[in-house]
């Protein structure tokens, strides 16, 4: 006969709500450090068309909220911000389905099969889709990513 045990593992709801409070907080924080790192790059003016910022920017997606999750982990000492990268993984996953969704037409993606669409949404900085009105770097690879990095940062600083 199974052991029944229970999923919260002798956790109270109380408990339960805080963990669901500091995760949201810890996904919230990580978007901050993402937008901290998107306007200083606006900051410069960039042109939306050249290749190089939109490299800067990816790196700057993933190094800012890096750093700032280390930060948070060492000064906080709060288990849960290792597990935002969960949120990442579930946004990525929204907005695949949202972009799959979206009817193709005349333009850059006029005959994308699904992978193509995906690919050129959210990973072909040079040749995107023109999907998502061209915000597909934006929602779908910096956010997911800040996400993650800010759970590494923080895997790092609770260490």
């Amino acid at each position: 006969m199974a052991i029944k045990q229970d999923i919260t593992q002798g956790k109270s709801i109380g408990d339960l709500m805080r963990e669901a409070f500091w995760f949201l907080t810890h996904t919230f924080i990580a978007i901050l450090f993402l937008a901290i790192a998107i306007g200083a790059i606006t900051l410069t003016h960039p042109d939306p068309d050249a290749n190089n910022p939109k490299l800067i920017g990816t790196a700057a997606a993933f190094l800012v909220p890096l750093i700032g999750g280390y930060l948070v982990a060492k000064l906080q000492q709060n288990e849960i911000a290792r597990y935002v990268w969960i949120s990442g993984l579930l946004l990525f996953s929204v907005v695949c389905v949202w972009v799959l969704d979206l009817p193709t037409g005349n333009g850059l993606c006029e005959s994308c099969g699904a992978i193509d669409k995906l690919w050129r949404t959210f990973f072909d900085i040079g040749n995107g889709s023109g999907l998502m009105g061209g915000d597909g770097l934006l929602v779908g690879t910096w956010a997911p990513l800040a996400m993650i990095a800010y759970s590494v940062g923080a895997r790092f600083g609770l260490d």
